[in-house]
């Protein structure tokens, strides 16, 4: 449902954004669908973040970016960027244009090489399906703390979802897995991300993701497969 304010679109709710973006370009031709997400952000958040609070505006801006990153194809219609200067890096490392998320994924620019997982290996698509088959109820976002206000916006953040799925053969624990990290976005006079720099640790993530047992060469899960048809945030 659309939100009656004069504040705008990029900082408003996620499926705002959605609703407001007629003409978007969709990488599967039709918006993603996040009620799945949601409903386990209800059960799942310890924060509650006031509407309007800059906490609240900078989860909004974050949530935005990171579903058009998903799932526009054209970074022209991205709204939550000012396109001609965006950059993302993470942990100090390359700077990446809104184009390049675009043709190789978050996922691929946010994780290095290591023994449970090569970059170099992973498509757009390969990528984003292993984590949302290790997460089929979600790996949901959502900020913590904000530290530092605009223009330079430093913030602390938590991406978590249930290990519910196979990952790279690896059998799944149930358990919770959390990742936390620190954010410092740009933005300009309009509050649209300029740049953004993440800094977390990628190896630990893996780890917990490799850690069960090995399934056996053609070996599948008692519970199928752990694909499902709405949207998993994405970190």
């Amino acid at each position: 449902m659309s939100q009656s304010t004069n504040k705008p679109l990029w900082i408003q709710d996620r499926d705002t954004v959605i609703e407001q973006s007629v003409d978007a370009q969709w990488r599967d031709s039709i918006p993603p669908d996040y009620t799945r997400t949601n409903n386990f952000l209800k059960q799942e958040s310890q924060y509650n973040h006031l509407e309007g609070s800059l906490e609240g505006i900078v989860q909004n801006l974050v949530r935005a970016f990171e579903m058009e990153a998903s799932f526009k194809t054209n970074p022209q219609q991205w709204v939550s960027i000012v396109n001609e200067k965006f950059r993302m890096s993470t942990n100090g490392g390359p700077a990446y244009t809104a184009q390049d998320i675009v043709e190789v994924g978050t996922y691929n620019l946010f994780l290095t090489e290591t023994e449970h997982y090569n970059p170099k290996e992973e498509d757009f698509e390969s990528s984003a399906n292993l984590f949302i088959t290790a997460f089929p109820d979600g790996f949901v976002w959502e900020v913590m703390e904000v530290f530092s206000g605009p223009p330079n916006v430093t913030f602390k953040w938590r991406h978590w979802g249930t290990f519910r799925g196979a990952y790279k053969g690896y059998e799944p624990t149930g358990e919770t897995i959390e990742v936390v990290g620190m954010s410092v976005a740009h933005v300009s006079e309009d509050l649209k991300i300029e740049s953004v720099e993440h800094f977390f640790d990628t190896n630990a993530f893996l780890e917990k993701l490799t850690g069960g047992k090995k399934l056996a060469d053609g070996e599948k899960l008692e519970t199928g497969c752990p694909f499902h048809s709405e949207t998993s945030e994405k970190p």
